[in-house]
């Protein structure tokens, strides 16, 4: 179901003095939307836990949802209307790239902006924060494991067709090279809510392909792997993403996540302490039938603590401050302790396996030695 824009927040939003208004912007339709409750509920319980121990700056932290899910710039539009009203001082949350890329721009030096997505990598717009993983730390090391591990030297790209799966790509084949003189044999963009796959399949299979790197957003990937099974490539090339959370596996059912990998920060099937403590709260704030928190849900949960973070350490609402505090700036979350760094979040990454509706971890994987 598609919802409207809103152009002006609910009357009972108010910007006043007593609070700190952030606008939580994710996606509530388009194939991202799969994973937009989670998103929802995962801000919601750290804008409850930040309350509860005493809000940010003394005062309430309140969350106004923005659809993320639209047209890029009419997104940017509302945010940007509620930023030059001063209804809220700050935004955050999980969106695709070409959002974050018409957000930007128009919050830069106003407001801060902690972007919660995986993405390309390269953002360097003053008073924007990223918590979430790039290619250089994220999929090079993930490739290098399976070429190692499974010989994998042939890969075909498959993404939709904006700039994170394009210049993730450009990434890919450079990656590729570095990994047993591997290289990518071929590339497909589809648009965003894309449902006929049959042309990608038959290039993948005629590419000879090995492995297959999916670049897609939510219900895309879902159907990509419907149908990638279906058709049998499942037996002869695995697929490895960097955007696959347990609420995408479950909707393309176990049928259809065979050989499957995915390289994020967090898992939910990770067994250590603040992973357990993160779900244990999950569960007593919501109910075991609430939305799975994956990676791309549990991400706005970082996105909310780090902004508080930000702000607690300036002492401000002022961005310059903000940004000029940054490097210094830590926070204990889901995925540990954590510190920014030219704004961004560095984090352990790891990859695991389908293993039906659920991920096995199978490796923490190791930076880039260039990188450290």
């Amino acid at each position: 179901m598609h919802r409207p824009l809103r152009l002006h927040a609910p009357e009972w939003f108010t910007a006043d003095d007593s609070t700190v208004n952030v606008a939580l912007v994710y996606p509530m339709q388009g194939p991202a939307g799969i994973f937009g409750p989670a998103c929802e509920a995962c801000a919601r319980l750290a804008a409850e836990e930040i309350n509860k121990a005493g809000g940010v700056l003394g005062k309430e932290l309140r969350l106004l949802e923005v659809d993320g899910g639209g047209d890029p710039q009419a997104v940017a539009r509302e945010v940007e209307a509620l930023v030059a009203t001063g209804t809220v001082h700050g935004v955050t949350g999980w969106h695709i790239s070409s959002v974050r890329e018409a957000v930007a721009p128009r919050v830069a030096d106003r407001v801060p902006y902690v972007y919660t997505a995986l993405y390309e990598g390269g953002e360097r717009t003053e008073g924007v924060f990223m918590t979430s993983e790039t290619p250089d730390w994220q999929l090079l090391p993930a490739m290098r494991l399976l070429a190692e591990a499974r010989g994998v030297r042939r890969w075909f790209v498959v993404g939709n067709n904006y700039v994170w799966p394009r210049r993730t790509a450009r990434a890919a084949r450079r990656y590729a090279r570095t990994c047993g003189n591997g290289r990518v044999c071929g590339e497909a963009y589809l648009p965003l809510g894309a449902e006929d796959f049959r042309d990608v399949l038959r290039r993948i299979e005629h590419a000879d392909a090995d492995g297959v790197l999916m670049l897609l957003v939510g219900s895309d990937a879902v159907r990509f792997n419907r149908a990638f099974a279906a058709s049998g490539l499942d037996q002869r090339c695995l697929r490895l993403s960097t955007l696959m959370d347990e609420n995408m596996l479950m909707a393309s059912g176990p049928e259809a996540t065979g050989d499957l990998f995915s390289t994020a920060g967090y898992f939910a099937s990770l067994a250590n302490q603040d992973t357990l403590d993160f779900h244990g709260q999950y569960a007593d704030r919501f109910g075991i039938e609430a939305p799975a928190p994956g990676s791309l849900g549990e991400s706005c949960y970082e996105g909310v603590l780090l902004l508080a973070a930000l702000i607690e350490r300036a002492r401000t609402l002022d961005v310059s401050a903000i940004g000029a505090a940054a490097d210094t700036v830590s926070y204990e979350g889901p995925r540990g302790l954590l510190h920014l760094h030219e704004r961004h979040v560095r984090q352990r990454i790891y990859l695991a396996e389908a293993d039906g509706l659920d991920f096995n971890v199978l490796a923490q994987l190791d930076a880039p030695h260039d990188l450290l």
